[in-house]
């Protein structure tokens, strides 16, 4: 499977317009489970997110075959991207929903369920912490990234950024340190 949606990459990468669109039809199929998996593993930690599995894989999906500007390299770097994809709609779905709740539009009241300050809250100040995480350590927020919003393993994490999961331990206990400090701090 790895080597299939590398070479299907690589055709989108290289290919003309229908070449591409022929690409991306062959690649969601193969991808849609792993990016299912990756989205509830999230979602089913944050149980305050209003979103579904479904709605999630589908907008970071639409999002990752419109980017123009990306030369995709391999399987590794797809999901990468598609953690930080992720994350932006939960982190947008969540400011959206703060700002409902501060009075900007009505809510209906079969909307309120899905109004919970707490996790719009922590969400956006992890999202905060991790902007300025990666101003001085990009590598580290990537990692967290992918271990948090994505649910990789060490290993899986490491294939993907190309390091060793030494490394990869190691960056994520000092990520993870200097983020519950920030958090706490706020």
């Amino acid at each position: 499977m790895s080597n299939e949606v590398n070479l299907l990459l690589e055709n989108i990468r290289t290919g003309n317009r229908s070449q591409n669109s022929e690409a991306l039809d062959k690649l969601l199929p193969i991808v849609y489970k792993e990016l299912r998996k990756l989205a509830a593993s999230f979602l089913n930690r944050e149980h305050a997110v209003s979103l579904q599995t479904t709605e999630l894989v589908h907008e970071a999906y639409f999002k990752l075959t419109n980017q123009r500007s990306v030369d995709w390299e391999n399987r590794g770097q797809f999901f990468a991207i598609a953690a930080q994809a992720m994350r932006r709609i939960l982190i947008d779905a969540a400011r959206a929903r703060r700002t409902l709740k501060h009075g900007v539009e009505k809510v209906s009241l079969d909307d309120m369920p899905l109004i919970t300050t707490s996790m719009d809250h922590s969400l956006i100040d992890l999202d905060d912490a991790l902007k300025e995480l990666e101003k001085f350590d990009e590598r580290q927020c990537r990692i967290v990234e992918l271990r948090y919003f994505s649910g990789l393993t060490i290993e899986e994490t490491a294939e993907v950024l190309d390091i060793s999961p030494a490394t990869v331990k190691r960056e994520w206990a000092i990520a993870k340190a200097w983020l519950f400090q920030k958090i706490n701090r706020s």
